[in-house]
């Protein structure tokens, strides 16, 4: 049985962005209340109480767009100084890394990921519904901010959606060739935006799909530099590669066409305080904020959520090919913490 010691952390569902596979313009969302959100006080508090004793030791601050929360800086503070904290990163959009990069190195936080689906300013407003002034400028003011101040190396995370930027694979490629970034490639799922998956599957032509396999990403890649895989392996799911001679690596998250169920290591809590072991569907999810505010004692929540890491290989593969995925969830991407 896989070891399962990582815990992503959703500290709020809202974002400055709509980005078209997570929080599509049109779609009506109901954001959860301040009241509602797990305070800083509750994050340690399960931790502490609940995660660390049952193994948890790596742990990811996402959202929504986790540089939105006030008190983001003493929550990455707090859960760098615990003892037992083995690695803490951070997933964001980057918009407002400009003035959060420095701030965030100095309360411990040493890995962040960042969402950068497109170098071109169109494309990439594009993707994120921005109508206005671009936000590329700012947003890769902020990948540089975060490189300069430390964070080395630096991920950056990118969607491929046909039709949208799947031909700049080979450009977003490079950018690990002089630089020291790791550049994950995802498959595009129906969690987010089924509607705009279920266009892109059923128009009819083999040009015209709702997600590009990772095997062919590495192909176009490997055409053009060659591929070699890396030495250098990360906690999570992405089959990690190199173009030969590069400073940073390639990763590829197939978790449409490659079925990782097996080696996966990680729960999610939600912003809500409630417990996912899948992301894929809401089977074994436990209410925690709420259990936790009626007084239930720290040691019964423990034990409830050592049943479900018990019981997680099973349900990481229920439904895996039911064909329901795109309608097994009822929150989008950004609700349920990436």
């Amino acid at each position: 049985m896989n070891t399962i010691d990582y815990l992503r952390i959703s500290l709020l569902d809202r974002c400055n962005f709509r980005c078209q596979y997570c929080m599509p313009e049109g779609t009506e969302l109901d954001y959860i209340l301040r009241q509602d959100l797990l305070t800083r006080a509750e994050i340690i508090t399960l931790l502490k109480e609940v995660f660390i004793p049952l193994g948890f030791c790596k742990f990811r601050l996402t959202g929504g767009e986790p540089l939105l929360r006030p008190d983001l800086v003493d929550i990455v503070s707090q859960i760098a100084s615990l003892p037992q904290t083995r690695d803490l990163s951070l997933t964001t959009n980057g918009f407002l890394l400009v003035d959060l990069a420095q701030k965030l190195y100095d309360a411990g936080l040493r890995r962040i990921n960042i969402s950068l689906d497109s170098l071109n300013p169109q494309t990439f407003d594009n993707i994120i519904g921005n109508r206005g002034r671009t936000r590329w400028d700012k947003t890769w003011a902020g990948i540089l901010a975060a490189y300069r101040v430390g964070f080395n190396p630096l991920k950056l995370n990118v969607v491929i959606i046909p039709g949208l930027n799947d031909g700049e694979i080979l450009d977003l490629a490079a950018l690990t060739i002089e630089r020291n970034w790791h550049v994950r490639f995802i498959e595009f799922m129906p969690i987010g935006n089924g509607k705009l998956f279920s266009d892109l599957a059923t128009r009819g032509s083999e040009a015209d799909r709702a997600w590009i396999p990772s095997a062919e990403l590495r192909e176009r890649i490997a055409s053009r530099w060659g591929l070699e895989e890396s030495q250098v392996k990360g906690n999570g799911p992405a089959d990690v590669w190199q173009i030969p001679g590069a400073k940073g690596t390639l990763g590829f998250i197939s978790q449409m066409s490659e079925c990782f169920c097996d080696r996966c290591n990680r729960m999610r809590l939600s912003a809500d305080g409630w417990l996912r072991p899948c992301l894929l569907n809401q089977t074994g999810q436990i209410d925690l904020k709420t259990a936790l505010r009626s007084g239930s004692d720290p040691q019964d929540l423990r034990a409830k959520v050592a049943e479900i890491l018990l019981l997680k290989p099973e349900i990481n593969y229920k439904q895996r090919d039911s064909g329901t995925l795109a309608g097994s969830y009822t929150r989008t991407m950004s609700q349920i913490g990436g």
